[in-house]
């Protein structure tokens, strides 16, 4: 597969995990877009670490949510 397809579906991938934390906790999408983006989670997902971009976008975005209420 090209780097170019993986970018693809990488920005899906990423636009449906904001949607999905968008969903789940009731924020606005760039409430969900900043929290994303500021993640240890979503550039472990850009470096394709521990196959996290296999799992769904659900979970990723319930670990995406625990990460941010660590921190906050």
């Amino acid at each position: 597969m090209s780097e170019d397809c993986i970018q693809v579906m990488r920005g899906a991938q990423s636009t449906r995990i904001i949607l999905c934390i968008c969903e789940m906790y009731c924020i606005s999408v760039d409430e969900a877009t900043d929290i994303y983006y500021n993640s240890e989670t979503a550039s472990m997902i850009e470096e394709g670490i521990a196959d996290l971009h296999c799992r769904s976008d659900k979970y990723l975005a319930e670990e995406i949510w625990k990460e941010y209420q660590e921190v906050n």
